[in-house]
């Protein structure tokens, strides 16, 4: 006998939608066809087990199990639910009417537990894209696969449960998550605000460009500065997700297994911070099953990478790309892929080895030459790339102490929104474009005139620091975004003189 339903294979941040198609005939041996790896071939002692230890048996004739598409690699445990469903339906002994309306996904324990898988999320699209209504999923996924709209989700737990469900004997509602009001409810709750940091004007003020603007930055300045505590605070004055983004977002983590039953729907921008040992593939993504990596995670949202000058020079050589292209692609030999990458790096560093070159009270005990080859660990083409350099030198102990409060993230948040407003305004014929940052060369033309004044400043400073053509363009559009945090319709000299204050690691002999 035949017996057909449905799962999908999650490639990327994406699905296929696989046919699982069993058949029971005479003979006497078990074949898994349709490109399936080892992880998928070891399913069957699995299906066995779940089978044996919940009233049923393994068929001792000869079993077929085709995943369709044949010419589509298949991974993962995640196919063990439906096929045990098929081998039982095409060996009657359960009659499973309507196997075949339902796309099912779940990787079995040895007692018919099932037990949560990757990408949920895209999965249910893909379902609902091919007209399936009805998806049957691990009771911790299920939360996350509810958000797609005209598909009727329902998380179980276990294959008897599962069996019973199907048959019609036992009544399980469909998952429902409110999205509107979880969007609505959440996104603005943060357990960190700016208020919270004592002195630091000068920075705030960089950290509200970075983010009206949605500008990359890099901080330098000796330990304990407040360099990683200013860094945890930017997602606070980040405008709030739209749903579109929210969404985006949920499907890249949901495809890294990031979300298993806590969340439905990301309503906060992530905020990743990798330690440095981190390698190149868990930075950019990839491997041999391919997962999106830290800048994928950080979509629309923010990567901080803390002591930058420790993390090896490959790994950072790899974002250089991705920070211009705002998503990176994945070849192989086999397969070809793309993830997004839209996200604001930040970046800190000390200015020396031990800390403390340009400290206002203690000193360097770094030896001649130590402090620029400490600097050379980064490379020019990647520093050229961060719109921002900013230098911090630690809060005096006076205003530590001090009892003035300072903005809180809100303040900072309603200008940086009005910002965007402007920004999103301007940008209405460039759907792709969200935020200055995003302008390219010929945008900044477009946008970023200058008068004779900012021209002339421009102008002596390129020469004088020696800055490259990218370098000239990140300064334009960090003067765009204060012109437009100002509500100027013109970039001023004021706003260029700003914007090149920001350009810290520029300065000739900065580092002696």
């Amino acid at each position: 006998m035949l017996a057909k339903t449905f799962g999908c294979a999650v490639f990327g941040v994406s699905a296929n939608l696989i046919t699982i198609e069993t058949h029971v005939g005479q003979g006497s041996k078990c074949y898994l066809v349709g490109l399936p790896d080892s992880t998928i071939k070891e399913s069957i002692q699995r299906v066995e087990s779940a089978l044996k230890n919940n009233g049923f048996f393994f068929p001792r004739r000869k079993v077929i199990v085709n995943l369709a598409p044949a010419d589509i690699r298949k991974e993962g445990s995640a196919y063990d639910l439906p096929i045990a469903l098929s081998i039982l339906e095409a060996s009657e002994q359960v009659e499973l009417k309507g196997l075949d309306h339902f796309a099912i996904m779940g990787e079995l324990a040895l007692d018919g537990t099932i037990r949560p898988i990757k990408g949920a999320l895209p999965i249910a699209v893909e379902a609902q894209n091919r007209g399936i209504k009805k998806l049957i999923l691990p009771k911790e996924n299920a939360l996350e696969a509810a958000i797609v709209d005209g598909l009727e989700v329902y998380g179980l737990s276990h294959l008897r449960e599962t069996i019973q469900f199907i048959r019609g004997k036992l009544a399980i509602e469909p998952l429902q998550v409110d999205i509107p009001s979880l969007f609505n409810q959440s996104h603005e709750e943060f357990e960190v605000d700016f208020s919270q940091v004592q002195g630091q004007e000068n920075v705030k003020r960089a950290f509200e460009i970075a983010a009206a603007g949605g500008h990359n930055l890099i901080m330098i300045g000796p330990p304990g500065a407040g360099k990683t505590m200013l860094a945890k605070r930017l997602p606070t004055i980040l405008p709030p997700f739209s749903l579109a983004e929210a969404l985006e977002v949920t499907k890249i983590h949901s495809v890294a297994g990031k979300l298993m039953g806590k969340h439905a729907l990301l309503t906060h921008r992530p905020f990743r911070s990798p330690h440095h040992t981190i390698s190149n593939a868990a930075l950019v993504g990839g491997g041999s099953f391919p997962q999106p990596g830290e800048i994928s995670l950080a979509h629309h949202g923010v990567l901080f990478l803390d002591e930058l000058p420790e993390f090896n020079r490959n790994a950072l050589e790899v974002m250089r790309q991705p920070l211009e292209d705002r998503k990176v692609h994945i070849s192989r030999a086999k397969w070809s892929l793309e993830f997004p990458a839209n996200f604001m790096l930040v970046a800190s560093m000390n200015p020396c080895p031990c800390g403390y070159y340009n400290h206002p009270s203690k000193d360097c005990v770094c030896g001649p030459g130590q402090v620029q080859r400490y600097l050379n660990r980064i490379s020019g083409p990647l520093l050229d790339r961060i719109d921002m350099h900013i230098e911090i030198v630690p809060v005096p102990f006076d205003k530590m102490q001090a009892k003035h409060s300072s903005e809180t993230s809100e303040q900072l948040r309603s200008r940086v929104l009005k910002a965007r407003k402007i920004q999103q305004e301007r940008f209405i014929p460039f759907p792709k474009i969200h935020s200055n940052a995003m302008m390219s060369s010929t945008q900044v033309n477009t946008f970023c005139n200058l008068d004779g004044a900012s021209q002339q400043l421009l102008s002596i400073a390129m020469n004088k620091l020696q800055l490259s053509a990218r370098a000239f363009d990140k300064i334009r559009k960090v003067a765009r975004t204060i012109a437009d945090l100002a509500g100027e319709e013109e970039i001023q000299a004021t706003h260029i003189a700003e914007a090149i204050a920001y350009r810290n690691l520029d300065r000739e002999n900065w580092a002696g």
